[in-house]
């Protein structure tokens, strides 16, 4: 009963977050109707603005409906989002709502889910279980492009790609609101699930915790992750290759990493770890700097990132989830989700600008150097930890 929830749990998450890999390819969408990086950056900063509000607010919603049909109710506001997009002929109303849904409907989902997960893991197994989590999630992320790719080949437009992905989230919210009764059947905490408001005091009092360092590490890891896949596809015409490579080869990594994962639990020092990992992920930001048309070094800098942040990232946020205070796990978990999106919406503005005013070099050595950052915050974790 059990591993049958969980399975339908999971591929309902699969569906779903195939919506955020979607959001790589509207560069391209954005030049079907003259638009360029920066209304792409603009849209992305008014979907940060609904995220950040929409994660604020999730665990008020879920208290008032419960998390699972607040699950629901995200897939369906994903839904009416990528059926606006699809629709989109300029850079007004339409993509306007759709970027506010999708940021609504997105930060309800990434924030609830792992929420749900806290109630059924123990901390022994939550690295492991966050991590089979983070493989179906990723696996939606970077499985979305590379499957518009193949219906382009097939002469079907990039558009049809978001409306396909549109019924799957009807899909994935009719699963959510179907799981209600057995996610609660197979808890392993029979503690309600009606406390999760996140408020000033409540997060005044995570950032004063030790869990203070992976919610700020969350904000950085995701800015890297958004300098090197929201523009792809811009990077990828730049120098002649096929952004669909670096999507595949970044996924596959990212899952047969994380099912590895899910077999280890970290190791005796969890920091040291994510600080390895995120090294390899600084070289790989390095590297893809000098890629200059190889293909060779694109799928080589995919690989590298792929084992450097889609190994560390569960990992990271199942420290969030240890090192939060006692009484405030689900608010620890959605302020990791905050922080997160400030760096996964709000850095494609930066990127954007930086593109069309001063160069891609530019900003891939503030990609690099962002990367390098976090790393050093968690080795610093360590070596505390160590004395």
């Amino acid at each position: 009963m059990r591993k049958f929830v969980l399975a339908i749990y999971f591929i309902a998450i699969f569906l779903q977050s195939a919506t955020y890999g979607l959001t790589f390819l509207l560069p391209k969408l954005f030049a079907e109707f003259g638009a360029n990086e920066k209304n792409v950056g603009f849209m992305l900063a008014l979907t940060a603005i609904s995220t950040l509000i929409s994660v604020y607010y999730s665990g008020h919603l879920s208290d008032l409906f419960g998390r699972m049909m607040t699950l629901g109710i995200s897939s369906f506001s994903l839904t009416l989002a990528l059926y606006l997009y699809s629709i989109a002929d300029s850079v007004g109303l339409v993509l306007t709502i759709a970027s506010i849904l999708i940021g609504f409907g997105w930060g309800l989902m990434y924030t609830l889910g792992p929420v749900v997960l806290t109630r059924l893991s123990t901390p022994d197994s939550r690295v492991q279980i966050f991590s089979a989590y983070s493989v179906f999630l990723m696996a939606g992320f970077g499985l979305s492009p590379v499957f518009a790719a193949y219906l382009e080949t097939l002469g079907y437009g990039v558009r049809d790609s978001f409306w396909i992905v549109a019924i799957l989230c009807v899909i994935s919210g009719l699963a959510f609101i179907n799981l209600r009764g057995p996610i609660n059947d197979i808890a392993t905490t029979k503690a309600p699930d009606n406390r999760s408001k996140l408020s000033v005091p409540s997060v005044v009092s995570i950032l004063t915790s030790r869990a203070w360092l992976p919610v700020v590490m969350g904000m950085l890891g995701a800015s890297v992750f958004a300098g090197m896949n929201n523009f792809q596809t811009v990077f990828a015409e730049r120098e002649g290759l096929a952004y669909a490579d670096f999507f595949f080869y970044y996924t596959l990594t990212v899952v047969i990493g994380r099912v590895f994962l899910a077999r280890f639990s970290g190791g005796k020092s969890p920091y040291n770890t994510i600080a390895l990992l995120q090294f390899v992920m600084a070289a790989s930001v390095v590297l893809f700097i000098y890629v200059n048309g190889s293909q060779v070094l694109y799928i080589a800098s995919a690989v590298f990132f792929g084992i450097g942040y889609g190994v560390s990232y569960p990992i990271l946020a199942a420290m969030a989830a240890n090192d939060a205070p006692d009484d405030l796990m689900p608010q620890t978990m959605q302020l990791f989700s905050l922080s997160y999106f400030i760096g996964i919406f709000g850095f494609p503005l930066i990127a954007g600008i930086m593109i069309v005013d001063v160069s891609i070099p530019a900003l891939l050595v503030l990609v690099a150097m962002l990367a390098f950052i976090e790393a050093s915050m968690a080795l610093g974790r360590h070596l505390n930890a160590s004395k």
